[in-house]
């Protein structure tokens, strides 16, 4: 799961250098076949390549997946540091954050390990000290950390550095309960949002992503999260009779989120290249899921794939790779199938190939290989 989550969305918001929820496309099903899940949905889910239906998961699928969600270690990162390649692990930690804060003595483990710059940096940021901070920074940055009244802000502060999901929300929840006409019950509801994201529990995000729009329209955090979700296959396939409304109320969300992006403050002591580069990485969590708006859309052709959703697609697309010094790979592996349906081999080949590079170690590695095979293939014969 794309968690495309708050702790990636709290580090550009705060204004570290350094996305979430699934993102795919629901390819075309030959008539008379059974859907089952897509190698490119198995990819977003996490999931092994074999097929499943409805909630039917095993017992270590699930084990697999909550292991997935937790924060990692000091141990687990070393570990995937001598493994993985930097891109590997700093989406991992971007996604997942870590449960410690970087100390002179930790740092001189991880370059042993040979860690890169990169990576280090992105362990420091993921920590619960400058998680907090970010926080502190993201709310800030929208008017709203001043307005916590003081008997708040331990409760408030708890919420913001707890990273075990289940916690989260039960410290949301008491919030909700002991101060519901809260100013900052908006952010609250964010962070909540963001603990069911780590659960996989994509209808509790929407859910509390809009009771936190509904306070405040303007919150980036539960903007950004919630379009992350509502345009991947996994939500809409179970939202089947509201999938045209889904997809016009992402767009606008996305859009209006570009146009609050566009108006954060300048920082002190921010470089104007450095204020352009992190509004572009910001942007660019919410180019992805409007290339999935459009690639749901360029689907429901009733003549095949609609050109101009696909033309939109591929160009929101391409900004989400463009916009970041450490793309996504599955906003690769989708430009890949862009171009695939647009009929451009070669482009597509290319997107693909990018996309295992960074997602080596990944089931996107796998599918983006078969993908490029396949093209190979259908080269060849022409």
């Amino acid at each position: 799961m794309r968690t495309k989550g708050m702790i990636a969305i709290l580090a550009v918001l705060g204004f570290a250098s350094g996305l979430f929820a699934q993102r795919g496309a629901q390819p075309s099903n030959p008539a008379g076949q059974q859907q089952q899940p897509s190698a490119r949905q198995q990819v977003e889910q996490g999931e092994e390549a074999q097929p499943q239906t409805g909630s039917q998961v095993t017992t270590n699928q699930k084990a697999k997946k909550s292991q997935g969600t937790m924060p990692l270690s000091e141990k687990d990162v070393t570990k995937e540091i001598k493994s993985s390649p930097p891109e590997t692990v700093i989406k991992d930690v971007k996604q997942r954050g870590v449960d410690f804060d970087m100390t002179p003595d930790i740092e001189k483990k991880l370059r042993k390990a040979k860690a890169t710059d990169e990576v280090i940096q992105a362990v420091k940021e993921a920590g619960p000290k400058a998680r907090a901070q970010s926080a502190k920074l993201a709310v800030g940055a929208q008017g709203g950390s001043q307005n916590i009244p003081k008997e708040q802000a331990a409760a408030y502060d708890a919420i913001k550095t707890e990273l075990d999901p289940d916690k989260a929300i039960a410290l949301c929840e008491d919030f909700a309960k002991k101060y519901p006409d809260s100013p900052a019950l908006t952010y609250i509801y964010s962070f909540e949002a963001n603990a069911y994201q780590q659960k996989g529990d994509t209808d509790k995000v929407v859910d509390y992503c809009d009771k936190s729009l509904k306070l405040n329209g303007d919150n980036l955090m539960s903007l950004v999260l919630s379009i992350g979700v509502t345009p991947q296959p996994q939500y809409l396939n179970n939202h089947k009779a509201e999938q045209e409304r889904i997809l016009e109320e992402t767009e606008t969300r996305a859009n209006h989120a570009l146009e609050l992006i566009a108006k954060l403050p300048k920082q002190a002591n921010e470089s104007d290249a450095d204020y352009q580069k992190r509004l572009a990485e910001i942007a660019g969590q919410v180019h992805g899921p409007l290339g999935m708006v459009h690639l749901e859309l360029a689907n429901q052709g009733l003549s095949g794939p609609d050109k101009t959703e696909l033309g939109k697609a591929e160009q929101e697309f391409n900004t989400a790779v463009t916009s970041t010094a450490h793309p996504d790979p599955r906003d690769y592996y989708r430009l890949g199938e862009t171009y695939r349906m647009d009929g451009k081999v070669d482009d597509a080949i290319q997107a693909f190939t990018r996309a295992g590079e960074l997602g080596q170690g990944t089931l996107i590695k796998t599918y983006s290989d078969q993908q490029i095979a396949d093209l190979k293939k259908q080269k060849a014969a022409h």
